[in-house]
């Protein structure tokens, strides 16, 4: 008997045949990326076909859940000597091992079950980068909860929709937070506060002490038998645009998520490194490191609230630091420590893995002075949040000279494992020729597949189920993606587009100047011209002359900005990327004459 069923391949191009032939009419679609057929239909017939082959033939594998209960139970089994530690507020070090950590872990999840969380109750915590933040991060999921970290540097206001929008039920935070907390309390209907004691100072009347309440557990806690895909985690966008957006992970997600990143031509992290996520664990889970990092037993050091260059190089030569991570304007300021002060740190080599923003090539080549490895990386709240790093391939390591390298390890790298990419063009996908730009659509078993009750932003998917990011880029033939700038932030002057993001990191590469923001101004001939706000270097003076001719040999003449603006500093989102709609609005009526 033949069943004439057929299925889609992960190659757009590409259909996989059961039998016989494809059903008529299934024209491929120019606007949808060369998916030829609705999603509807082709999920029906997998389904029927994953039925037929189920009559046939079955697996002989496990049906084994991918949940964190795995990995607590692995840091605690495996690696119960490896070091967990804090930096305090009084900037003394807290240390304590994994066998506390998942002691302590261990009995958070009692304590909340005792205290009534019910499977997908939500767990928000108020909390910067310490080893009671990462005890939440195992204790709520393994305990059926959802832990929710909450972005400490947005704005009250902010916080208390997100909360509210949550259904957040119980809140953790840390007493040197808890000023915050007292703006926001009568706004929120949260049912019960536990105060991390970091500072020692009592817990006030009406909250719980968090040291309290783990003492309630009396040791008898039992996992649960958690399906795969049960909520793990949530975080929401940085609302730069409307209201924040809430994304929740799964267990099978994150453990995805952590495998992946663990792999030596992603983040390369294993038992022997000692790792400090710089980046908070408010911010998308902290890139997913804290799973990771516990996952393979690695020594943990956190920052704690002091993430100035001074503070972290401290951290780092203390703790012997191989591993770390953050945005590029924590590391512009731990290079100029380094190049102010070079012989006041004796640092471990270490790689710097940078995301949020794209690195300049020439603040990459200057930490190789320092025998410090900038690694860059790209992702987003939406994609758990690794999409691809940057870390030349074998045949370029071996063979290409260093300015092609450098070049290389600029863009924003391939695509993770079991992450796919393409870049959306008019009339189809845009080949992979490092030339054509488009909008780049990802895929995976870590992106999201929709926002936390938010019907009204289903357009950022594709009709045939890609995320739609909201970056531009380019894609070499060796799937090298290179973001060329955000849709919001591309100028088309004269019908041309120029990228606002090239222009920013050439001129990061000049001597004189600290940073860069290069935004869109209108134009009665030419529709938009750039212009370009600069902050200089300590000490440091350029002409708008001078800028102009270092750009002259490196872009197109009609890429150069018309105007160069002096700022003391560029306004920021609470996650530290360039903050251009405030750019914008402070230049909407520059004048070129």
């Amino acid at each position: 008997m033949v069943h004439n069923l057929w299925g889609y391949a992960p190659n757009p191009n590409v259909w996989c045949f059961l039998a016989a032939k494809p059903p008529k009419n299934t024209k491929q679609r120019s606007s949808e990326a060369a998916q030829p057929t609705p999603p509807e239909w082709r999920s029906e017939k997998i389904r029927a076909a994953a039925d037929i082959v189920e009559n046939f033939m079955r697996s002989t594998m496990m049906s084994f859940p991918l949940t964190l209960n795995h990995l607590l139970e692995r840091a605690g089994t495996l690696f119960p000597k490896s070091e967990i530690v804090t930096r305090m507020p009084d900037k003394s070090l807290h240390r304590y091992t994994y066998a506390d950590f998942y002691r302590r872990s261990r009995a958070l999840a009692e304590a909340l079950q005792k205290a009534g969380l019910q499977p997908g109750d939500r767990v928000a915590t108020l909390s910067w980068n310490t080893s009671a933040h990462l005890e939440a991060y195992f204790g709520v999921p393994v305990a059926g909860g959802v832990l929710h970290t909450l972005n400490l540097r947005l704005h009250p206001s902010d916080i208390i929709y997100i909360i509210n929008h949550a259904e957040d039920r119980f809140l953790i935070v840390d007493d040197v937070l808890l000023k915050l907390y007292e703006a926001i309390k009568d706004h929120i209907k949260v049912e019960k506060v536990l105060v991390v004691p970091l500072s020692g100072q009592p817990v006030p009347d009406g909250l719980t002490s968090y040291e309290d309440f783990l003492a309630t557990a009396e040791g008898k806690f039992q996992y649960l038998d958690l399906d795969e895909n049960t909520p793990l985690g949530m975080c929401y966008t940085s609302g730069t645009t409307g209201k924040p957006k809430g994304v929740v992970y799964s267990h099978r997600s994150t453990i995805l998520h952590s495998l992946c990143s663990a792999l030596p031509d992603a983040l390369n992290l294993n038992q022997h490194d000692a790792l400090t996520p710089v980046v908070p664990m408010f911010h998308v889970n902290a890139w997913g490191l804290p799973f990771t990092g516990v996952m393979v037993g690695c020594k943990i050091a956190m920052p704690g609230p002091f993430l100035d260059p001074v503070s972290l190089l401290d951290l780092y030569e203390s703790e012997q630091v191989t591993k770390t991570a953050g945005v590029p304007t924590i590391w512009m300021g731990v290079l100029q420590a380094l190049q102010k002060e070079p012989q006041r740190w004796n640092l471990q080599p270490m790689e710097m893995v940078v995301g949020g923003a794209a690195a300049p090539e020439a603040m990459i080549r200057a930490f190789d002075q320092h025998n410090l490895k900038v690694v860059h990386a790209w992702g987003m709240t939406e994609l758990s949040p690794l999409g691809t790093v940057s870390r030349p391939k074998l045949q370029e390591a071996t063979s290409a000279d260093a300015d092609t390298l450098y070049a290389l390890r600029a863009t924003q790298g391939v695509s993770m494992p079991l992450v796919e990419v393409r870049a959306a063009h008019e009339g189809g996908a845009a080949p992979w020729d490092g030339k054509t730009m488009g909008e780049l659509e990802v895929r995976g078993p870590w992106v999201a597949e929709s926002y936390f009750k938010l019907e009204s932003e289903k357009d950022r998917w594709s009709r045939d189920g890609w995320f739609r990011t909201g970056d531009v880029v380019t894609i070499d033939p060796d799937g090298y993606v290179k973001i060329t700038d955000r849709t919001k932030d591309l100028i088309k002057s004269g019908g041309e587009w120029i990228s606002s993001l090239d222009l920013e990191n050439i001129l990061m590469g000049h001597p004189a100047v600290r940073e860069a923001a290069v935004i869109a101004v209108a134009h009665p001939r030419w529709d938009e011209r750039p212009l370009a706000a600069i902050v200089l270097k300590e000490g440091a003076s350029v002409t708008p002359e001078e800028l102009h001719a270092f750009l002259e040999p490196k872009v197109a003449k009609f890429w150069i900005p018309d105007a160069f603006v002096f700022v003391t500093e560029i306004p920021r989102t609470s996650t530290g990327k360039f903050l251009k709609t405030q750019l914008r609005d402070k230049f909407k009526d520059w004048s070129w004459e």
